[in-house]
């Protein structure tokens, strides 16, 4: 695993400075290894942390005669067999890393090796006579690339840190992007929050070629439902798929754990890794000891059926809330309006201290229909034949409800669910996750401006015919998974140089999710139909029937209790002023309300907190004012093959 960065400087020359700079940003992805190279057109950084081939494969890696050099972030789980073929037709491979592997096969398939590879992965590629760079990002975005075009050259990094050390570029906040954020909680790519900073989007390539740049996607999933598939045939095909799939990603040179939490999808994972493994495996996870959402019993007893070691961490009572939350925005990037995030951060530090690989169960509840908000989508159907008018005094009616600190009660359910019935069905299920609705931006946001999040869905990859839940799921692949809970992931278990693998993420078992007909998914109230029938074959019966929680924290009470202090410092009325982007009284009031009880706004707290704190960290310019550059179509970038630049952030 590693960090990769870069810039091009066509009539410019080399800036030693700044790629020592660039690369030193990103020290905490590859503390193993550190290097650059410079030549007349280009400068490139890599940091590295070794995974495979331990003495071997240093970054950047050039080809034997000296003209190809890559950078390699990732894991390649095919390399035997491409090696293999490679070798077939003559090529000498000098190494076991992946890195080389990657240079072989650039050189033999150019752009058509990014569909061979089969894994997670960010890359660049620079050919020094043709003066070509090829940047590429794997199928479901788990490895980040971001890019900055200026004039005729191109910046690019694992992590936007990275292209802010060059001191010469602006900081200034895209309120499109934080139009999308204040709703969704994350930015969709290809944005960021950083004007004229974005992410390569997943399963695409990028060439900047003598100062002109194309981009084009190389892979669109197969997503074409299969009506008449039957549960056991599908179960086994899905056993062997994750079977194949886990045992691929078991393979390390350094020690390996899992990410544990004793639900289905980590418990999955534990099951086929002890298949395979000779020894007892490690297993991570987070307690929350004294909430009724803890979920650390389950994970200790699941752990000692299959006899491994178990660690975990009480973030109730252990961690250093504030000062963990005051330290993420520097290895946030973007700030992470998920509350997971914080989670995952103790959780990485602590698995750090054992393994330098740890798996994960990333990804299954996207492909398999395991959130709540489905059954919201669906429930919402019946509710809103009953008039407008009576779900609106309904929902008055239960603002009057006490509030719970319960992490997600009862009541916020509710009333969140009246909310959205009164959004038409594309809104209300961006909504069930988010933050804030057009209408409370409106009331909040000093700019007027605010994209239509339908547009998202245009920019899926899922059939025309398809409709209603797949719709959504076929959303949240491609933007809650990628911009949201893979992004969080790699930010924070890369800030203690920890390599995260999500198995389910093999692009074949995305491909066969997307195969699978509504039935198999979510049918009724029962979430998960065909990866809990699987599970019931493999794992004991309490695994399967009890109450999915969640890596989350109870934000709504800790935002009255240990982080109070922050809040109220962070969110101050002259803190807000000064962003120029809200409304001080409407912030005010919304803390007022949520400590007084009379609301549970803790994730829309949450958002605002994180959004100030990376402001702060990053010296983000605020705007005053809608710009051309904010307020550019609402359109998705167009990725035909062979778009220009210009339409790449269009």
């Amino acid at each position: 695993m590693c960090g990769i960065c870069g810039f091009t400087h066509a009539n410019q020359g080399p800036s030693p400075d700044l790629i020592r700079r660039m690369t030193s940003s990103l020290i905490h992805r590859g503390p193993d290894q550190q290097g650059t190279y410079e030549s007349e057109h280009i400068s490139l950084g890599a940091v590295r942390l070794r995974i495979i081939d331990l003495t071997a494969g240093d970054q950047p890696f050039e080809s034997p005669d000296g003209d190809t050099i890559v950078l390699f972030n990732g894991e390649i789980y095919n390399h035997v067999e491409l090696r293999q073929e490679l070798q077939r037709s003559g090529y000498h491979l000098r190494t076991n890393c992946d890195t080389e592997l990657v240079l072989g096969a650039f050189l033999k398939w150019d752009i058509g090796c990014f569909a061979r590879l089969r894994g997670m992965f960010a890359i660049a590629v620079w050919c020094e006579s043709r003066q070509r760079l090829v940047l590429a990002r794997d199928r479901m975005g788990i490895k980040p690339m971001y890019v900055r075009r200026s004039g005729m050259n191109l910046h690019f990094g694992s992590e936007l840190k990275a292209i802010l050390a060059d001191r010469d570029i602006e900081r200034q906040l895209d309120l499109h992007a934080l139009s999308h954020y204040l709703s969704l909680n994350y930015v969709p790519s290809p944005r960021t929050l950083v004007r004229g900073i974005e992410k390569i989007p997943a399963a695409h390539w990028l060439e900047w070629h003598k100062s002109k740049v194309c981009i084009e996607r190389y892979w669109y999933p197969k997503v074409d439902v299969r009506p008449g598939l039957r549960k056991r045939e599908a179960r086994e095909e899905l056993d062997q798929l994750l079977r194949q799939s886990v045992r691929e990603h078991l393979t390390s040179d350094v020690p390996l754990g899992i990410f544990f939490s004793g639900g289905v999808d980590s418990s999955l994972i534990l099951h086929y890794a002890a298949e395979m493994s000779s020894g007892p495996l490690r297993t991570f996870s987070i307690s929350f000891l004294g909430h009724r959402h803890d979920e650390s019993r389950y994970a200790r007893a699941l752990a000692s059926h299959y006899g491994a070691r178990h660690e975990e961490f009480d973030l109730n009572t252990s961690a250093d809330l504030t000062g963990a939350i005051s330290t993420m925005p520097h290895h946030s990037d973007e700030p992470g309006a998920d509350a997971g995030a914080l989670p995952i951060w103790f959780l990485s530090a602590l698995a750090r201290q054992h393994v330098t690989v740890a798996l994960s169960g990333d990804g299954a509840d996207e492909l398999f229909g395991g959130y709540q908000t489905y059954l919201a989508d669906q429930y919402a159907r019946y509710l809103r034949i009953v008039p407008a008018p009576l779900r609106r005094a309904s929902l008055g009616i239960c603002s009057h409800w006490p509030v719970s600190d319960a992490k997600i009660s009862f009541e916020y359910k509710l009333k969140r669910f009246l909310q959205g019935s009164l959004l038409a069905p594309e809104d209300a299920h961006l909504f069930w996750n988010g933050m804030f609705s057009l209408e409370e931006k409106r009331r909040f946001c000093t700019f007027g401006y605010h994209p239509n999040l339908a547009d998202l869905y245009r920019q899926t990859a899922e059939p025309t015919t398809s409709s209603g839940l797949l719709r959504f799921m076929h959303l949240d692949q491609k933007f809650y998974l990628g911009d949201n809970i893979l992004y969080k992931c790699d930010r924070m278990s890369m800030a203690h140089s920890l390599e995260v693998r999500p198995p389910f993420l093999d692009h074949r078992i995305v491909e066969f999710a997307g195969g699978l007909p509504q039935n198999l998914q979510v049918r009724g109230a029962r979430l998960k139909i065909l990866l809990k029938s699987l599970c019931a074959t493999k794992l004991p019966g309490w695994v399967v029937r009890r109450r999915k929680e969640g890596l989350d924290i109870p934000v709504h009470a800790w935002l009255r209790g240990p982080i109070r202090e922050l809040l109220l410092d962070v969110l101050s009325p002259g803190r807000v002023r000064a962003s120029q982007i809200f409304i001080p009284a409407m912030v005010e009031k919304l803390i007022d309300d949520h400590l007084a009880r009379r609301v549970n706004a803790g994730y829309q707290l949450w958002g605002l907190l994180t959004l100030f704190l990376w402001m702060d960290r990053w010296r983000i310019q605020p705007s005053s004012g809608l710009s051309s550059e904010d307020a550019r179509s609402d359109e998705p970038p167009d990725m035909e093959p062979r778009q220009t630049a210009a339409s790449f952030s269009a």
